[in-house]
């Protein structure tokens, strides 16, 4: 059985999503670390001018060290209010605005302030889009997790029986691969090139949020996604 693991980002990129579809469980690890300036509470959309964030500020006084799962929005319905305009303003022309833009802006509306939750319901919702049907599990709810770092991850993958870890391109920078190996639990990778595809405001930007191809490529998304494999 193939296990991934990663932090509940705000509306991630493709990748995140293809890393989910290879795997047979993904677990949503909430009970880490909040980093500031990652992409658990921003991503990037496409602008007429370039590149743009889309943030969820978090509140962080007195606070140093919470986990995810803490996290709460900092004055949720004027930061959401701005992302929704923010989005619509530059996605009103895309050939498939109409079809998911009422449910993003929904989902954004109705969630509570807690930042850990508004994610997970947005990545459940383009998983549906995508119509991938792996299993997620929300690591806080596991029982029996030990360790921190490259320990806590294989006590998870030895909780949920894994054969085998899906690791990210990144995971070499933090990650002790003997460690799997000695708990015989096998490390392998799928290769993610990004697609080009049809977006609107001149030259092509990779590695944006989800959201970007879904409003430009609708429901070729997930014909893009299982296709990215080189």
């Amino acid at each position: 059985m193939i296990v991934s693991i990663h932090q509940p980002n705000f509306i991630p990129w493709l990748g995140y999503f293809y890393k989910i579809y290879k795997s047979d469980v993904f677990v949503i690890l909430d009970n880490v670390q909040f980093t500031k300036n990652g992409f658990t509470n921003r991503n990037l959309i496409k602008t007429p001018q370039g590149e743009n964030w889309l943030t969820l500020p978090v509140v962080q006084s007195g606070k140093f060290g919470q986990n995810i799962t803490d996290c709460v929005i900092f004055n949720k319905p004027l930061h959401t209010k701005k992302i929704i305009t923010s989005v619509m303003s530059n996605y009103k022309k895309s050939k498939f605005f109409e079809n998911y833009f009422d449910k993003f802006s929904e989902i954004l509306n109705q969630s509570d302030d807690n930042l850990c939750r508004l994610n997970t319901e947005l990545i459940k919702w383009i998983l549906l889009e995508l119509e991938i049907k792996t299993q997620i599990v929300i690591a806080s709810e596991l029982d029996n997790i030990e360790g921190e770092r490259t320990e806590r991850l294989v006590s998870i993958c030895q909780n949920l029986n894994a054969t085998n870890y899906l690791a990210g391109l990144g995971a070499k920078k933090y990650q002790d691969d003997e460690m799997f190996v000695k708990n015989k639990i096998d490390i392998i990778s799928t290769p993610f090139i990004y697609p080009n595809y049809e977006q609107l405001w001149g030259e092509f930007i990779p590695n944006l949020s989800v959201i970007d191809v879904l409003f430009n490529c609708g429901p070729l998304t997930k014909v893009i996604l299982k296709n990215s494999e080189h």
